[in-house]
């Protein structure tokens, strides 16, 4: 166990200024760092590091995951140094390694109908995955919209806290706000929340991970709740929306996190080109 429970303390003072999804993934690889290294936190040096970066690439992780993982890390070690709880830190040499240019998945329209098509007669996974796709938002922001967040005259979701504790409105279609209707006409439980379990609280994100697995078994193809995310996305960008317009409804901070979106429809109009030559 580290000294004093840092980790906790850590944490806790990073509460407000980090996403839930951010404390989770730092959480799980400051985690797996002190486990590989096996050293109080005052303890570790360079090589501990250096060892660990290692050996994610030769288990063959992305650099884009190895580039999550010691951001988690970093991001400790900074507070370690604004707390005074150290005096030399052991990530200060550290060169995160450059992401993969690696344009984002997403499905086609096609894609997008056999998804519906299996889903149609689960009444609670259709209108989530409806959700999903007509809004974008991100897996942990659709598990805490309230009824109270839902704007049905104008088709309006207010995000209340996205990543960054950045609040949004976003859209949904005609046929989205049908389908949510419909689900919370059938649901038997009360619940202040949108999308609830029997006892009225939040589903749970692993719950909602393990039925996509299992629609990714039936349709022999990768659909996660970010796959859809990234297919509302560019959809959006296909029809030529504004990439500023896409920006605030992702909730995107910086520009520069949409502008793949753009990318990634030069690329695919480029295949179109090379088709038909």
């Amino acid at each position: 166990m580290l000294k004093a429970n840092i980790l906790d303390t850590f944490f806790n003072d990073h509460q407000s200024r980090f996403s839930e999804e951010t404390i989770r993934s730092y959480r799980l690889s400051l985690n797996q760092f002190f486990s590989f290294c096996g050293k109080q936190y005052d303890d570790v040096k360079v090589k501990d590091i250096r060892a660990w970066l290692a050996s994610m690439e030769e288990r063959g992780l992305k650099k884009g995951t190895i580039h999550i993982k010691l951001s988690g890390v970093k991001s400790f070690y900074q507070y370690c140094m604004e707390e005074n709880l150290l005096k030399k830190s052991p990530i200060q040499t550290i060169k995160t390694p450059k992401k993969e240019d690696v344009l984002p998945y997403y499905l086609n329209r096609r894609q997008i109908a056999q998804l519906q098509e299996l889903t149609k007669n689960d009444y609670q996974f259709r209108p989530i995955i409806e959700t999903l796709y007509s809004t974008g938002v991100r897996v942990s922001e659709l598990l805490h919209i309230q009824l109270e967040d839902i704007r049905w005259e104008t088709r309006q979701i207010w995000i209340r806290e996205g990543k960054g504790n950045k609040e949004r409105f976003v859209l949904f279609t005609h046929d989205c706000a049908e389908r949510l209707k419909k689900y919370l006409d059938m649901r038997e439980t009360y619940s202040l929340f949108l999308f609830s379990n029997r006892r009225g609280e939040p589903l749970h994100r692993e719950f909602i991970q393990k039925n996509f697995r299992s629609f990714s078994r039936s349709l022999g193809y990768k659909v996660t709740p970010h796959t859809l995310r990234h297919t509302f996305a560019a959809h959006l960008a296909e029809k030529n929306m504004p990439q500023s317009y896409i920006q605030e409804l992702l909730g995107h901070v910086d520009i520069n996190s949409t502008r793949i979106y753009t990318r990634l429809m030069e690329h695919a109009r480029k295949n179109k080109y090379d088709i038909y030559q």
